[in-house]
């Protein structure tokens, strides 16, 4: 474990195990290019961050990627968590276009360079699988917040990511009963995955938490665009847990309290049912 710039940088368990096994197989300088590789992918995810203005706190390294923990303060709108999530893709890209253009040139080891290009477009085509957490899940949930209710985008994102996390397993298992052997790359990646998204679901409540009290962003965003607030219509009797559960990610909410002859009673800016929420 290090640090980089203030960022805490370390190497998950299983690199570790990955980089024993490559010691003892004789392929350190695979596994070196690896890991350059995925350092590399991930200070792109990392500089785009920073440039959000979003604050990173760490950084630890797979052998297919890395998993930035980062702390917005409820600043980071849907785009730029698109931004941030296809810049780790992006640095593969580009120094798949570099080793091409070595290829080319003549310089270098041909062998070599085309190892280099394979890792690079393989750790690039799998983080952009619609799965969490990898880019490409980030991808769609972020696209999906904008036409969601942000809790309903976490609940379902998370539940479809473990349903694919179990699908990675069974598949990385199905050899066994034809008496093949184990897939154990894609039996340790879906472990991995089924164990980050069920940790993500049991952090959503608080990840809910920390998006309502950081709505002020959207409110300021409302102001300065003068765009009009999204309108929420509810009935007087609906518990107020539902009724946040409605908002959206990238819009303003005035909230219509209906009674029960269906006539609006009240209209109740978002910020309002925060603060009787918390009991502020």
């Amino acid at each position: 474990m290090s640090r980089v710039f203030g960022i805490e940088l370390s190497l998950h368990p299983l690199f570790v195990i990955i980089l024993l096994c490559s010691v003892l197989t004789g392929q350190f300088l695979e596994l070196l290019t690896l890991f350059t590789i995925v350092l590399i992918h991930e200070m792109g995810h990392v500089c785009a961050a920073l440039l959000a203005g979003v604050t990173v706190k760490s950084v630890q390294l797979l052998p297919f990627g890395g998993v930035a923990v980062i702390e917005d303060h409820g600043r980071l709108t849907a785009g730029r968590e698109i931004g941030i999530a296809l810049a780790g893709p992006l640095q593969n890209v580009l120094m798949i276009l570099i080793a091409m253009g070595m290829q080319q040139a003549g310089i270098g080891s041909s062998a070599f360079l085309a190892y280099f290009i394979q890792a690079n477009a393989i750790i690039a085509l799998f983080n952009l699988l619609p799965v969490l957490p990898l880019d490409g899940g980030k991808i769609v949930q972020a696209v999906l917040s904008l036409l969601l209710p942000y809790y309903y985008t976490l609940l379902w994102g998370g539940r479809v990511s473990i349903a694919a996390s179990i699908a990675v397993i069974a598949y990385a298992l199905l050899p066994l009963g034809s008496g093949g052997g184990l897939r154990l790359n894609l039996l340790l990646i879906g472990a991995f995955l089924l164990y980050s998204n069920i940790t993500d679901q049991r952090n959503l409540p608080y990840r809910f938490m920390a998006f309502l009290m950081n709505r002020e962003a959207a409110y300021e965003r409302h102001l300065r665009s003068s765009s009009p607030a999204s309108p929420i219509v509810a009935f007087s009797a609906k518990p107020l847990d539902d009724i946040l559960r409605l908002f959206k990610r990238n819009q303003y909410h005035f909230i219509y309290v209906m009674n029960d002859d269906s006539n609006v009673v009240a209209v109740v800016p978002e910020q309002r049912l925060i603060s009787t929420y918390f009991g502020l």
